[in-house]
This record gives structure tokens, sequence and C-alpha cells, in this order.
């Protein structure tokens, strides 16, 4: 009996090899194919893009441009609720302008040898001072509503309507309109024949097409622990079907 269970164990123990042998080789099959050993992954990203910021506290007003909308340079996106720094604004300017009469009133009566020189120098500072003030006052006026700095679409909303936000808070995330930008960090070996003009041919995954760039800058450091360089490259012409985040790979020319 012990030799009968012997040859049984046995049996089940190669059967099982052969099983695991069998999904071993049947494995491979499912794996997507190796990449291009000589593809470069690049990412795709606008030629301008920030984060607008509150520059005051204050509760918003309604907005004016949504996701994805167009705006242009110096378009008004939000309005703040501000009647406190209007006021202050108009405050320092009547005190300039009381600053203003008080100099001249001086100067005419210095003609008149009424008064010294020293309160002729005092109530110029006074006028100085009036003015940096109302300067202050109009720059934080210009706060109560946030401007586009440059012609492009709105990529995220951080905040709501009739919100109130604290100096600093985010409100926007604009991207600027025109060809994107590509992106890629190549071998270091390549360094040498790396250069502005190159031409590269894109591959985009979203869309699964090619498109032509020429490369356009080229970093001056090295990544040592990576062993890479960092590239800019840009298309040569504007896609409608490609936005700023997609990814794909990149070809460089054949050496000659």
């Amino acid at each position: 009996m012990p030799r009968r269970n012997d040859r049984i164990a046995l049996a089940l123990g190669l059967a099982a090899l052969w099983h695991g042998a069998a999904l071993a080789q049947a494995a491979p099959s499912a794996r997507p194919p190796p990449d291009d050993p000589n593809a470069i992954r690049v990412l795709l990203a606008a030629q301008l893009e920030t984060t607008l910021s509150s520059q005051m506290n204050g509760t918003l007003g309604e907005l004016r441009a949504g996701l994805g909308q167009r705006v242009d340079r110096h378009g008004v996106l939000v309005r703040l609720n501000c009647g406190e720094a209007q006021a202050r604004a108009k405050v320092t300017a009547a005190e300039l302008a009381m600053a203003r009469q008080n100099l001249d009133a001086k100067r005419e009566l210095r003609k008149l040898d009424a008064v010294g020189d020293i309160e002729v120098a005092t109530a110029a500072t006074e006028v100085e001072k009036a003015d940096g003030a109302n300067a202050l006052a109009q720059t934080q006026g210009s706060y109560c509503q946030v401007l586009a700095p440059f012609r492009g679409r709105v990529a995220k909303v951080y905040v709501k309507p009739y919100q109130t936000v604290a100096a600093g808070a985010p409100l926007f995330d604009l991207v600027s309109d025109g060809a994107l930008k590509v992106r890629l960090n190549a071998p270091s070996s390549l360094l040498p024949r790396l250069q502005p003009g190159m031409p590269l041919e894109v591959l985009i995954h979203e869309t699964g097409k090619r498109y032509a760039a020429k490369v356009s800058g080229v970093s001056s450091r090295v990544d040592a622990v990576a062993q890479s360089v960092e590239l800019e490259a840009r298309l040569n012409a504007e896609h409608a079907e490609l936005s700023a985040g997609m990814s794909g790979t990149a070809r460089l020319p054949d050496r000659p």
C-alpha cells in the first residue's frame, strides 16, 4: 500500500507540474507587445499655463467664466464684492487733493514771506505721503476683479459664485491657446546629436495619430540618476483634437 500511495502522489505531482507549465506558456500571449526601444515618452503641454488666485479677502460675485470656456486677454473672469476697498480709495483720493491744496497755499504764502521754507517742504512731503497712500488704495481696489493674463481656456474652476475666499486662494487654472508644446526626456547618450530644429514624429495615444514637431529647446543639465536630458518641442501646426495633458511617444530621426 505505501508504494501504491507513492505512485498516486507522484502522478498527482506530475499533473500539477504539467498544468503549471501550460499556464506559463499561455501567459505571455496575453501581454502587450514590448514598447519600441527607440520611442521616447512625451507629454503635451500648453505654451502658457497658470493658476489664478485671489489677491484679497472678499466675497465673489457671479463667475464670468466656466470650465472649458475660452477667454480673451484681460477678460474679466470674476469680480469680488469689495465696497470697503472702493471706499478707502475715495478717502485717500480726497486726502491727496487736500494735501495738494495745502501745498499750493504754502507756496503762495512763501512768496509773501508769510511762511518759511520748512513749512513748504513739509507740505510737499505730505503730498508725497498722500499720493503713495492713494496709489496703494487704487492698487488694492484693482484686486476686486480677476483678469485673464493671456488668451486661453479655463482648465479648472476651484470656487463657486458668491463664495467667500481668502487672499491666495486658487480660483482658476488657465491654459493658453495655440500650438501645444511637447515635453520629453531623451537618453543622455543622444545629447551630441540633439539640437533645436531637429524634426520629431509624435504619436499621441488618445487620438492614435502621428504629428510632426521640431525640437525647440534642449536642457543644459543632464539628470545623472536617470541618465536623461529634458527636451521641449513644438508641433508644426495647431490641431483642434489635441489637448494639454495628452501623452504618447516620439521618435527621433535615424542617424544619418
